[in-house]
């Protein structure tokens, strides 16, 4: 059998991130072939992988990226058990490497998406993900990830606890200027700072204001200072105040963040005229960490005293 230098394990560690005595089981197994070692080590991540699969990851990070030429963007969650690891940088790079993935290939779904070879590499994103699950030690998904191409203005917030996709048509007298630069950055930083349902009120589904409708009549009916008008009155009553409820939930009808005195589809409007042009917001998509997952709730105190039993 080849003799294990610290050296050979130290190298297999650079280059895998793998513990020092999971390198030298490795080295051990692949008789010191240093690429069967690797080999041996992914195929332990895959079994690692699985029996970590259901444990939490509602931790982790969103991020964007912006192709060279500014007309695509993708942004993608992936998840971790631990805030630790969402900041650690192997974590991080393979985010941005999955991300130039998705520009590169353009997956349908994360199911597509991890059968896609991993940029730059001989294997699949799935395999990656694997191998990263092996190395760092928690489970890991990638949750959800969404392309939009056109004209686009992109906000992260927190280190990727949350991610914005503003589209838009423009002019193209406009597009490139510094005014229109400001004002695409401005409406990310709303649709961070103030979310939404909808974009404006043609976008807000009828059975949702249908439902408004029915809860501001209840409302009113059960207001005594109503109890003397008459229904048509209150029916309109009811139009009168579904305004606030646009303003509300819309992005286009809410208060400018900067300026409360107008809306955001008003100051949208105002820096087309003064630059020239038109600017319109098609889309926007927003993405918060966690948002809807189970989280994890550790017990330190048990934690210390399953320690402290074992020693």
């Amino acid at each position: 059998m080849a003799a294990i230098t610290a050296k050979m394990v130290s190298d297999l560690r650079t280059k895998t991130g793998c513990g020092m005595m999971e390198c030298k089981k490795a080295l051990t197994e692949a008789n010191g072939d240093f690429d069967e070692a690797i080999k041996v080590l992914r195929e332990k991540g895959l079994s690692v992988a699985a029996k970590k699969a259901d444990r939490i990851a509602a931790e982790g990070v969103v991020d964007i990226l912006v192709n060279d030429d500014n007309t695509s963007a993708v942004m993608i969650e992936v998840n971790a058990e631990t805030d630790f690891v969402a900041k650690n940088a192997t974590f991080l790079e393979f985010v941005k490497n999955v991300n130039k993935t998705i520009l590169a290939t353009r997956p349908a779904s994360v199911e597509e998406l991890l059968s896609k070879q991993y940029i730059d590499t001989d294997m699949t994103v799935e395999a990656k993900l694997k191998d990263m699950i092996f190395t760092i030690g928690e489970n890991m998904n990638i949750r959800r990830f969404l392309v939009v191409d056109g004209v686009v203005s992109t906000y992260i917030h927190g280190k990727g606890s949350t991610g914005v996709i503003v589209n838009f048509e423009v002019d193209d007298s406009i597009k490139n200027t510094e005014g229109f630069a400001e004002v695409a950055k401005n409406i990310a930083l709303q649709v961070a700072a103030m979310p939404v349902l909808y974009l404006n009120k043609e976008s807000v589904p009828e059975k949702d204001i249908e439902e408004e409708k029915s809860i501001i009549l209840a409302q009113l009916n059960n207001d005594p200072k109503n109890a003397n008008k008459p229904q048509q009155i209150l029916e309109k009553m009811v139009i009168g105040k579904l305004g606030k409820f646009y303003e509300k939930n819309c992005l286009l009808e809410q208060a400018y963040i900067k300026d409360d005195k107008i809306s955001v589809g008003a100051y949208v409007n105002a820096a087309a005229k003064e630059l020239g042009g038109s600017i319109k917001v098609v889309d926007y998509k927003l993405y918060e960490k966690g948002e809807g997952l189970e989280k994890r709730e550790d017990d330190f105190a048990a934690e210390i005293a399953k320690m402290v039993n074992k020693a």
